[in-house]
């Protein structure tokens, strides 16, 4: 049995630069990190007493006999493409799916990443974000950016840089003492609000031509946020520029807020927050804001209806922490298929 544990993200800046037909063009970039809560995928082999071959768990439960029958885009075609069989997989998250916090990409890294192991196979962190990249964007055909996999597999609190050539990973750095008052002004509420993003994705990814003015600055806004982070000037400088790219952000798309999201928005600002901004794609999921600490108890109190999210920056990206070495024979496999004996 195998269990991997994979972390949610939260984009700060440069969200929209990422999608392919931007960055091939200009170049992309964003400014993201990893926190402590994440989905946990559970990976074995079926043993051969059922009359079923695989055992999915999720938001529901399918027993499917092919690759063919699997419902589930992103398990099947992961599937499919690592030449998987006869597995027991079970999906368990601290947060809610559809949110804005990369939570499928989380799913397709740590899934990849349980196969991979399974296999006796050892994969780099690269080597999975790549992967997943091609599964959800190729096979899957999702719309969307890339920056998600490549969070969830890596880890820390990032920028990552996107051209025609790749990806890079630099790691931000702040002292510990600044990062973690950074971690301290930042408040995260989860709407109630879960969403397809794909929807979102999909207008986004057609107005990018349109929008390619908006997504410039927003692309240079991630220089002015690294400047801010790892130099001496006030962590408040960060919390203003999230009001300035959330705005930005809004511009793009009619999807990416609604008259809900925008209230919300608008109290804490009201009570004492610099910035802030929804998580993902939009039009639901998880609220960020960057409140000074006096100013915490207000905003606490303006948004009480909304469940508040404590968390703490994480380094690790996608891990393993469970592993118990079992046997399985392909080949008895390919002659049950076969109908041999």
């Amino acid at each position: 049995m195998i269990i991997t544990r994979t972390p949610f993200r939260m984009s700060f800046f440069g969200g929209g630069t990422d999608f392919f037909e931007f960055y091939n063009k200009y170049g992309g970039s964003v400014i993201s990190t990893t926190f402590d809560k994440y989905c946990y995928i559970s990976t074995r082999h079926l043993p051969r007493f059922f009359d079923y071959s695989n055992h999915f768990t999720y938001s529901k439960i399918e027993l499917p006999n092919s690759l063919d029958e699997i419902e589930h885009p992103l398990i099947r075609n992961t599937m499919m493409f690592m030449d998987m069989h006869e597995i027991r997989l079970s999906y368990d998250a601290d947060l809610p799916a559809r949110s804005g916090l990369g939570t499928s990409s989380s799913f397709a890294v740590g899934m990849i990443n349980s196969f991979h192991v399974l296999k006796g196979e050892h994969a780099s962190k690269k080597e999975l974000a790549d992967e997943a990249i091609h599964v959800e964007r190729v096979l899957c055909n999702e719309a969307g950016g890339i920056q998600d996999q490549i969070a969830a597999s890596f880890g820390g609190f990032n920028r990552i840089n996107f051209n025609s050539d790749g990806y890079y990973v630099n790691p931000i750095i702040m002292s510990p003492a600044r990062k973690q008052e950074l971690n301290r002004n930042l408040l995260l509420f989860f709407t109630g609000i879960s969403r397809y993003s794909f929807q979102i994705q999909i207008s986004m990814k057609e107005k990018i031509k349109d929008k390619e003015k908006d997504l410039k600055e927003m692309l240079l806004l991630v220089d002015e946020a690294e400047s801010i982070l790892t130099s001496q000037k006030s962590l408040d400088e960060f919390g203003k520029l999230l009001d300035y790219t959330w705005k930005l952000k809004r511009g793009i798309s009619s999807n990416v807020s609604t008259e809900s999201i925008d209230s919300l928005y608008k109290k804490a600002i009201s009570a004492g927050a610099l910035g802030g901004k929804i998580l993902g794609a939009g039009g639901g999921g998880f609220l960020l804001f960057y409140v000074q600490p006096e100013k915490r108890n207000s905003v606490l109190a303006e948004l009480q209806n909304l469940i508040h999210i404590p968390f703490q920056f994480e380094t690790e990206g996608t891990k393993v922490i469970y592993y118990e070495h079992e046997s399985w024979d392909q080949n008895q496999l390919m002659l049950k298929n076969s109908g041999e004996k």
